[in-house]
């Protein structure tokens, strides 16, 4: 299956826009997914502009309404038609990104 993953963020990148270009990263070598990263003025979280991270087109949305976690991600692409041998590692894999901005906070 044809994984395209694209984030939308501002620049310079901050927060929750680093994140999810570091889940983009992961989801490149892990899926071998295609993914870019656009940059946008426009504010509309986990939708059309930044913080959003597409897959296939459909934006993800986090279960707690604020931020992508790698849970969310996980069903995101189950939902997208990964099957389970696909994803196997993928979650303790997007934890990396999620810690590395935590730190930084």
């Amino acid at each position: 299956m044809a994984l395209h993953i694209r984030v939308i963020s501002q620049h310079p990148p901050g927060g929750r826009c680093g994140l999810y270009a570091g889940y983009a990263e992961v989801l490149a070598a892990s899926l071998h997914a295609r993914t870019e990263v656009v940059f946008s003025t426009e504010r509309d979280a986990h939708g059309s502009g930044f913080p959003s991270l597409l897959v296939n087109g459909i934006p993800a949305q986090p279960a707690d309404g604020v931020i992508l976690m790698p849970a969310d991600l996980y069903s995101v692409l189950a939902v997208a038609g990964l099957d389970e041998a696909s994803l196997v590692g993928l979650a303790e894999a997007l934890e990396a990104p999620l810690e590395r901005m935590l730190e930084g906070a």
